[in-house]
């Protein structure tokens, strides 16, 4: 067992419900997502906000604060331990910082703004989304007083989603990031070594054959399907845990550009497998659940760029494209891997290549710093995201579903979630470096489809911990060193301007 001190063990016994409460939760998030009726929003948001406040309510019991701080005292607890009684430390802090009231009203009205923005992205109309996007700008606005900041109010949104997070943290991650790889990019589109564009972009594919090929990619990579794990179709692709042993993942079919679908599945399926590799030991605590959004989106990222747009795994899945999409026969795999790395600065954040993506998350992350502080309304939106758009990238929207409608992220009340992408990017990165010292034949495991050594790895440096360890302690246990911005630019200076990889 790896938990043995009993003042922890009981306080796992209270909280055991709050484990099992955020269990029905997810598996109404990913109802509301996949098969939900629409006209079931109205009574799934009154269910939701009720939900959130019941689960703000038993955290707050009395005789959990009291076991809590009694097991803070306690001499001798393990690592495991000690990770139990920070997180639900810090659940505490959040639960008394936000009145029930305001806990409601953002998840009832986070419910109802899901539902309206697809509307309003399929209709291009973002008057419809604007009051809502009002309400929760200032719902969270509120939120960042109650919870309390020393410097800057969007730390206190940050810290939700990534423990420990400063803006100033991101800010000094964008001040390298942002001009280091405006250099970079102006150095490949004027190289021309990867295409700005390519013909398999514009070939419309067939679903149910692409839909064979998404499952046949997920079941080399080892993904559980039918056992423990899912694959669904949404209007954004997301991945959905309930438990170690229920993850479920979705991707989208537009028709048309194939690598979308596709690399939105093994995005998904690094995020997913997260999950499926935390140690079961701690199975139904606060610990079985990945640490943050950050650490969260570096396995994603780590699958989906370092793994999938190799040259290695071209290679390696080249047969199972060329098997269910017949008009790959007029490409080999040279075309397939400048296909999967085109270079283009454009509008959509999840079609965006590797070398241009973190300019998308800039654009929102001080979007939502100016939002937070007043100095720019949600009105103003459209055209300071095309403004931005163009200056960061050189491309502006056309309409407000390219633009400012086509996330997800703030219809569901989630202010401060963006950033953590970017520390996603860079850590994958990180990781990858490290990766190579260990396991040196990497890329050639990749290239005969062996990924048992590559997920084990993962479990061993990342996922078994599961929240065991806050986002920079795992990061100085597993590689020595906290993030670092330099590696995601090495990394792309030598696949795109260098071509080692």
């Amino acid at each position: 067992m790896v938990f043995e001190n009993p003042v922890i063990k009981e306080l796992l016994s209270k909280v055991r419900v709050l484990w099992a409460l955020r269990h029905a939760t997810s598996l109404m998030a990913w109802d509301t997502e996949t098969y939900m009726p629409r006209e079931g929003s109205t009574e799934r948001a009154i269910a939701s906000g009720e939900l959130s406040v019941l689960s703000q309510q038993l955290i707050l019991r009395p005789e959990v604060i009291e076991l809590v701080e009694k097991a803070e005292k306690q001499e001798d607890l393990n690592d495991y331990e000690k990770g139990v009684v920070r997180v639900l430390k810090r659940s505490i802090k959040i639960a008394k910082a936000l009145p029930p009231k305001l806990v409601y009203e953002l998840a009832k009205t986070s419910q109802e703004a899901v539902v309206v923005w697809r509307e309003a992205r399929k209709k291009n109309d973002f008057n419809m989304f604007k009051p809502y996007l009002e309400k929760i700008v200032d719902l969270n606005r509120e939120a960042a007083e109650y919870l309390g900041y020393e410097e800057h109010p969007y730390d206190a949104l940050l810290d939700l989603y990534e423990e420990g997070l400063r803006t100033r943290d991101v800010d000094n991650i964008f001040n390298v990031l942002e001009p280091g790889m405006k250099k970079l990019l102006d150095e490949i589109l004027s190289s021309g070594a990867f295409p700005r564009e390519h013909k398999l972009e514009y070939i419309k594919y067939d679903q149910s054959a692409m839909e064979k090929v998404n499952l046949e990619v997920l079941k080399i990579l080892g993904f559980p399907l039918g056992t423990r794990a899912r694959l669904d179709i949404s209007a954004h692709p997301f991945t959905q845990h309930m438990g170690i042993k229920d993850v479920r993942i979705t991707t989208r079919y537009e028709g048309i550009d194939f690598k979308r679908t596709l690399f939105s599945v093994i995005h998904e399926f690094g995020h997913a497998l997260y999950e499926l590799q935390i140690d079961e030991r701690l199975m139904a605590t606060p610990l079985a659940r990945g640490v943050s959004l950050g650490i969260h989106e570096s396995q994603s990222r780590f699958w989906e760029n370092i793994i999938g747009r190799s040259m290695s795994f071209v290679k390696a899945v080249y047969p199972i494209l060329s098997k269910y999409l017949d008009f790959i026969k007029d490409y080999d795999v040279d075309d397939v891997y400048t296909y999967f790395n085109v270079v283009k600065p454009s509008l959509i954040r999840v079609d965006a290549d590797e070398v241009t993506y973190n300019f998308h998350i800039l654009l929102r992350f001080e979007i939502e710093k100016n939002l937070l502080t007043k100095e720019i309304k949600v009105e103003e939106l459209p055209e300071i995201w095309s403004n931005e758009m163009d200056r960061l990238l050189g491309v502006k929207p056309k309409t407000y579903s390219e633009g400012v409608l086509q996330d997800i992220h703030w219809s569901m009340g989630s202010i401060g979630y963006f950033p953590t992408y970017t520390i996603g990017n860079i850590v994958a990165a990180q990781i990858r470096h490290h990766i190579l010292k260990d396991i040196p034949d990497f890329y050639e495991k990749i290239e005969k489809l062996e990924f048992k050594e590559i997920r084990e790895y993962l479990r061993e440096k990342i996922h078994k911990w599961g929240s065991t360890y806050e986002p920079k302690e795992l990061l100085k246990r597993s590689f020595g060193e906290e993030i670092n911005p330099q590696y995601f630019i090495d990394y792309i200076k030598e696949k795109y301007i260098l071509r080692k990889i």
